[in-house]
């Protein structure tokens, strides 16, 4: 199922990660493991935030997709199924039917 991954990161925990070094790699590890469609890197709300399209394989992925950014940034995760154009197009003739 595709879904949108919403992050923002506690800023206390960001500042730590970037003064020790951690943040790009974690930040890779993340995207290695996720293998988003698509990901944007933004400010929301005066902290640092990302956005990612991600494949979800079922229900009981979303622990292993969230807890690394609660546990490593005391990050904010939200999680949206969502779609496409295609998709959304599919989905609107099959209430047609």
């Amino acid at each position: 199922m595709r879904a949108l991954l919403e992050i923002e990161l506690d800023t206390e925990a960001g500042n730590k990660a970037i003064a020790e070094g951690k943040m790009a790699e974690g930040i890779q590890q993340a995207l290695a493991q996720l293998k988003p469609e698509a990901s944007y890197y933004f400010s929301r709300n005066g902290r640092r935030a990302m956005i990612a399209v991600i494949d979800v394989a079922d229900e009981a992925s979303i622990p292993s997709i969230a807890e690394p950014f609660w546990l490593q940034l005391n990050a904010s995760v939200d999680i949206h199924p969502c779609m496409n154009a295609d998709e959304l197009k599919e989905g609107l003739r099959r209430l047609e039917s």
